[in-house]
């Protein structure tokens, strides 16, 4: 009896077919969905050890760096973070087509000329992003312990010798304030299943899912505003912490160890809704040699 070929998954069938058209938007398409993927796994990453560190079995919470550098204590651990980097220079890729061709037609109005301003500067972080991950594979070839405290410290340093400096870092601060507030509001009023292809009671768990991360992520994002925007207004690098640092301060506060668990478990989600939109959402990738 002939056993029949198992059905390719939607989105790999999609992806097939697509190759066979326009196999540059093919391409630019799997770098897209490898960049969702790579994007979660930085989420899942951070929020892991923020659940460790509010049940208290890792010392502290770290930041998107701090986090992978776990990765290299495994043996394929090295290879993974080069896989993470790549992927992360393929999101930020993805977030400029998105921003400057106007992939998913959010048009020239007020708001559709905002949502893409954030889709560039969401593509410049994740660059940035990739650029520390290749850093830290060379910190952990020469045996050194990145530090994501001190480095977000030397970064906002820099900006304040900047013409400006003071009134830049200020207005990073306000930026990461806003997305955390934006995250918090998304979480209360979006419908982030909608966007994804598939049935119906996977689109509402996908739905649920990103609800519960982008809570955690927007109450991740607001004290590492503010302590953004209190490095800028008072010239004080010292002043600055990361993503670790705006965990660790969810600890300290009342009930803290609770939040910091919760905040834990939702960026976790947010990690994994991220890798269900590498194989759900609909793209549209212009083809550069059309």
């Amino acid at each position: 009896m002939a056993v029949s070929a198992p059905v390719p998954t939607r989105p790999l069938a999609r992806l097939r077919r697509r190759f066979a058209r326009a196999p540059w938007a093919a391409l630019i398409e799997a770098a897209a969905r490898f960049g969702y993927v790579a994007r979660g796994a930085v989420y899942v990453s951070v929020g892991a050890i923020a659940l460790l560190a509010a049940l208290r079995l890792t010392p502290r919470a770290e930041g998107a760096v701090g986090a992978l550098e776990a990765w290299g204590e495994w043996s394929l651990g090295i290879m993974l973070l080069w896989l993470i980097g790549l992927g992360l220079y393929g999101f930020a890729a993805w977030r400029a087509l998105q921003a400057f061709a106007d992939t998913e037609r959010h048009g020239h109005d007020l708001r559709g000329l905002a949502i893409r301003a954030g889709q560039a500067i969401s593509g410049l972080t994740y660059g940035g992003l990739a650029v520390s991950v290749f850093g830290l594979i060379d910190a952990l070839g020469d045996l050194h312990e990145p530090d994501d405290r001190a480095a977000t410290r030397a970064a906002v340093d820099a900006a304040l010798h900047l013409p400006m400096g003071g009134l830049i870092v200020a207005a990073a601060g306000l930026f990461v304030l806003a997305a955390g507030l934006g995250n918090m509001a998304r979480a209360a009023f979006d419908h982030f299943g909608r966007e994804l292809d598939c049935d119906r009671p996977v689109r509402d768990w996908a739905g649920t899912v990103a609800r519960f991360g982008y809570a955690a992520r927007g109450l991740a994002l607001v004290p590492a505003g503010g302590f953004l925007l209190s490095a800028g207004l008072h010239a004080r690098a010292s002043e600055a912490e990361g993503l670790g640092g705006a965990l660790e301060t969810l600890a300290d506060a009342p009930f803290g160890h609770a939040v910091l668990a919760l905040t834990g478990a939702g960026l976790v989600a947010f990690g994994l809704f991220a890798v269900a939109e590498a194989g759900l959402r609909p793209m549209r990738a212009p083809d550069p040699a059309a």
